[in-house]
């Protein structure tokens, strides 16, 4: 698959003709949106735990020196907990562009408090995309977050808002919880 999913997301047309979408975020969509919504809350979905397998060459990396971001890998009797925002129709074309590198839309069902439940979107780069890394050693993961850099900012940056965002919402997570853990300090400013 190619690196820019840009045009293959905008093919998809399951929600045509709704007036409002529920979108899932579980990595950078929980903290910064940077898109207009109707409505923001905490959701979660089911059979997906997150993962810092997918390579980042346009936002945290460059194409040389690509950063880590977050997925989600399959696992049955999963829950991963995130942010769900309503959004209208026309959000999408600047969510195509910002997740263009290996996420693909995917239709999933969206879980919220007091068992409401509704349909929604997410987007997942999947191991067939040309930008995943897959698995790795929690230290190889975080030395690679802790070096690589992108127009968007340090990869380390996206790491620690995420671990933050997922405490705000009192949400445990192993996984970025212990990448976090090993990120290794930054060195001191020499003058």
């Amino acid at each position: 698959m190619t690196n820019d999913t840009t045009r293959i997301n905008q093919a998809m047309n399951h929600f045509d003709g709704q007036e409002a979408i529920w979108l899932f975020g579980y990595g950078s969509l929980i903290w910064k949106a940077g898109f207009p919504y109707l409505e923001r809350r905490p959701a979660y979905i089911h059979g997906w735990v997150r993962r810092f397998w997918q390579g980042s060459h346009d936002h945290r990396g460059t194409p040389d020196a690509p950063g880590r971001v977050a997925t989600l890998v399959r696992q049955a009797g999963a829950i991963c907990h995130g942010m769900a925002y309503r959004i209208t129709p026309e959000a999408l074309g600047p969510l195509d562009v910002r997740e263009k590198n290996g996420y693909l839309r995917l239709v999933t069902e969206l879980h919220f408090e007091e068992s409401e439940r509704s349909e929604g979107l997410v987007y997942i780069a999947t191991e067939d995309n040309a930008a995943f890394l897959g698995d790795a050693s929690y230290h190889h993961i975080a030395h690679q977050i802790a070096h690589a850099q992108g127009p968007s900012g340090p990869n380390r940056d996206y790491l620690l808002n995420l671990a933050a965002a997922l405490r705000e919402l009192d949400v445990e997570d192993s996984h970025v919880f212990e990448l976090e853990r090993l990120l290794p300090p930054l060195a001191p400013i020499k003058e």
